[in-house]
């Protein structure tokens, strides 16, 4: 576990809890779903995951729709996809974000019953949005949801993090950020959060207690700290 606060004291009281969505909320990514975008495209791994992620952070910031990602990921390969495949990939891709990370799920369940504000800052482009929140009802309990591909921003912009700050209505120093990725938890220190590197349950849990947080962890309640 890395821990992050860059200038930020741990000592600040946290009074919301922005989220990551994919690896945070949502569990790692299904290999029965990436198996079934294998089977669709016929492509081998070394060939389908590069041309995956090539367009992905422009798909992510809404420049590009669910359907043009899909004929760039193509082209990207050496394939013209068909309408069909591209429905049956986009399909295989909710699919492929929507496991449930439930420790933290139900983490942020108890925060909202705590009456603690609760948000997520994802990078996602809007076919996959729109199957997440599909498939993900408990997404609407969130006070603020901040996806990339409406605003043309995406994580580490700078913008983002202010634009998901000012949501709340609070001081960035008054934010827990967690995330996944080290770029993206280094930009919320410069946004001046709090924030941590989510790697493993257990090591966020032991980080939430090294920070004097174990009461939030269990009640759901700010102010505890």
């Amino acid at each position: 576990m890395l821990a992050y606060n860059g200038g930020v004291s741990e000592n600040s009281p946290v009074k919301a809890v922005l989220f990551d969505y994919g690896v945070v909320l949502s569990g790692p990514p299904d290999p029965a779903a990436w198996a079934r975008m294998l089977a669709i495209t016929g492509l081998s791994e070394a060939t389908f995951g590069p041309a995956y992620w090539a367009p992905r952070h422009d798909y992510d910031r809404g420049f590009h729709t669910g359907m043009e990602y899909w004929r760039e990921t193509g082209r990207h390969a050496g394939l013209e996809l068909s309408e069909q495949q591209v429905a049956d990939l986009i399909d295989a891709d909710n699919a492929l974000w929507t496991q449930v990370n439930e420790p933290m799920v139900d983490w942020a369940l108890r925060l909202q019953a705590g009456g603690t504000p609760t948000g997520v800052l994802s990078n996602l482009g809007d076919a996959l949005t729109e199957g997440v929140l599909a498939r993900q009802a408990w997404l609407s309990g969130f006070d603020h949801l901040v996806w990339s591909h409406r605003l043309k921003l995406a994580k580490p912009d700078p913008e983002i993090y202010r634009i998901a700050a000012q949501g709340f209505g609070y001081e960035a120093g008054n934010i827990l950020f967690i995330d996944d990725r080290k770029n993206n938890v280094a930009a919320g220190v410069s946004a001046g959060m709090q924030v941590i590197l989510y790697t493993t349950q257990s090591a966020f849990e032991q980080e939430l207690v090294r920070r004097g947080l174990r009461e939030l962890w269990h009640t759901g309640i700010v102010g505890t700290k």
